[in-house]
């Protein structure tokens, strides 16, 4: 583990625990909880073995050993939501910087988490939202029990029977009984072991949050039937189950969820220092359905889908299959053609007033090429470059040469030209702080 430097305890850290270290540094902590871990590392270190090791079991073997692995992974996972329940409550915002992830240099205590685990934003996000239910579960629980036992040690009292009629009576304070919520199925479930972190955070996001139309005890019924379910499903099942009955529980409601995904939908792109392109999207479920139902067209090939008659159909499939490329290759490839495909077929409606086209330049030595005539002739991405006289892509290559596109005073007939050879020349806008393409 990553030794960190000493800083100050947490405001609301238990005093018993000052001086002894904590997790994140590293230090001796005493305590059960702390050394139960290190003895299940030490010994799962400890295993060994290698692929070929695993590789001599026999198939019994295999699924026992995946068994009882998924048995200690859930049981880490609810260890991991807790001590992330412990450190979000340690790191909120209204410590400021004696929060624990402040005074660890981290902004949020996600980026903490994630520097410690190497997890993804999402699995630390994930984590801290099953902590916080097992909180929430917890304390009410808790709650309960000090309530339960006040109660008992009032009616332990023997009455006074007019012994002392001048005083008050006497009034014990009582907490009042805390109300479960409604997810603390979920909480008793993550410790008895059998529900993993990703079901339950599949139950809380399907299942939503609280509403008028949605009361406790809606949604304590609903969950306490999935809960029946949750043991055969995976966890991608079981968030589909668990959307499909907040559906039937709120159905009023389902114009408006709808209308939101498709309101959230988005797609967006950005350049990256190589020069690559990224692209990230987000789609309607009907628009998305649409997406994957090309890409099974485009892939299934390559991942065991139906197996054509039709003599030409099982030829594509096979030079699918034999095709050098990824699948990820391919689907991208697939993709880019549909596109062009799309610009060509109606350029004016998809593109706007011109056709998406890339510019392939080639500067070379002045002396080295006739005057008025370019190196490579600018063409769109679908057409191969061929030499072609062109002042205009003369200009470009070499802006220094004397070019009508250049030229002061020369405006008819070259504005398409002139922008041309000023964004490549410029390569976009010159003003100072502007960093706007040549589009």
């Amino acid at each position: 583990m990553t030794s960190r430097p000493e800083s100050p305890a947490s405001p609301d850290q238990p005093h018993g625990d000052r001086g002894q270290g904590d997790p994140v540094h590293g230090g001796p902590v005493q305590g059960g909880v702390l050394d139960g871990l290190r003895s299940m590392a030490d010994v799962v270190t400890g295993l060994g073995g290698s692929s070929a090791a695993v590789d001599t079991l026999s198939d019994e073997a295999v699924l026992e050993g995946h068994v009882l692995i998924a048995g200690a992974r859930r049981a880490l996972d609810t260890q991991a939501a807790w001590f992330a329940a412990t450190l979000a409550r340690r790191s909120r915002p209204e410590l400021g910087g004696k929060g624990l992830a402040a005074r660890q240099g981290f902004r949020t205590p996600e980026d903490l988490l994630q520097s410690i685990s190497g997890s993804s934003r999402g699995d630390a996000a994930k984590l801290f939202a099953v902590g916080r239910l097992l909180s929430e579960t917890d304390a009410a629980e808790k709650a309960a029990r000090e309530a339960a036992d006040a109660k008992k040690l009032l009616d332990e009292i023997p009455p006074l029977d007019g012994a002392a009629p001048d005083l008050p009576p006497l009034e014990l304070p009582v907490p009042p009984a805390a109300v479960p919520p409604w997810h603390a199925p979920i909480g008793r479930a993550l410790r008895e072991g059998w529900l993993s972190v990703e079901k339950a955070d599949s139950l809380r996001k399907g299942l939503g949050d609280l509403d008028r139309a949605i009361t406790p005890e809606k949604l304590a019924t609903a969950l306490a039937r999935l809960l029946t379910e949750a043991r055969t499903l995976n966890a991608d099942q079981l968030f589909k189950r668990a959307r499909r009955v907040r559906d039937v529980l709120d159905e009023a409601g389902i114009a408006a969820r709808e209308k939101a995904a498709y309101d959230d939908r988005s797609l967006r792109f950005w350049r990256l220092n190589t020069g690559q392109v990224r692209m990230v999207g987000l789609f309607a479920p009907e628009d998305g359905e649409y997406l994957m139902s090309t890409y099974d067209a485009i892939t299934s090939p390559r991942r065991g889908g139906v197996r054509f008659v039709d003599k030409e159909q099982a030829a594509w499939a096979k030079q699918v299959q034999d095709d050098p490329r990824t699948t990820e290759q391919l689907t991208a490839d697939a993709f880019l053609a549909l596109m062009r495909l799309g610009v060509k077929a109606d350029p004016k409606r998809i593109a706007g007033s011109r056709s998406p086209a890339v510019r392939m330049i080639t500067i070379r030595p002045r002396s080295t090429t006739p005057a008025g005539f370019a190196p490579r002739g600018t063409t769109t991405t679908d057409a191969a470059p061929t030499e072609a006289p062109s002042p205009t892509a003369d200009a470009a290559a070499n802006p220094e040469t004397a070019s009508p596109a250049l030229q002061p005073g020369v405006i008819e007939g070259t504005a398409v030209a002139q922008r041309a050879a000023l964004a490549i020349r410029d390569g976009g806008c010159m003003w100072p702080g502007c960093d706007r393409p040549p589009s």
